[in-house]
């Protein structure tokens, strides 16, 4: 019997600000900025594409260009869809 695959959608799943905290938190504990880069991506889809692009100042096209995957955009682009989206970025010193 075959196996039949249902579409995923990662942006379904961020449907609040637990999700979104707890997801982009998790992707930057690992480290790996493509994934960043595409986390950010999921959470403006979340969100509304258009009203980041607004809200950031970046034309739409732009913005799914700076997160497409491979896209290695800007890191003031990075910080203004952050600051779009209402998130924060914090430092904290590392365990050792």
């Amino acid at each position: 019997m075959p196996h039949t695959l249902i579409p995923f959608d990662m942006a379904e799943l961020l449907d609040s600000e637990e999700a979104v905290s707890e997801y982009l938190s998790q992707v930057l504990a690992d480290g790996d900025t493509d994934e960043l880069i595409r986390a950010i991506g999921h959470v403006a889809k979340a969100r509304g594409m258009s009203q980041i692009a607004k809200d950031s100042g970046l034309g739409r096209a732009s913005l799914y260009k700076a997160l497409a995957p491979g896209a290695q955009p800007r890191f003031d682009t990075v910080i203004k869809v952050m600051h779009a989206l209402g998130i924060e970025l914090h430092a904290t010193p590392a365990h050792t």
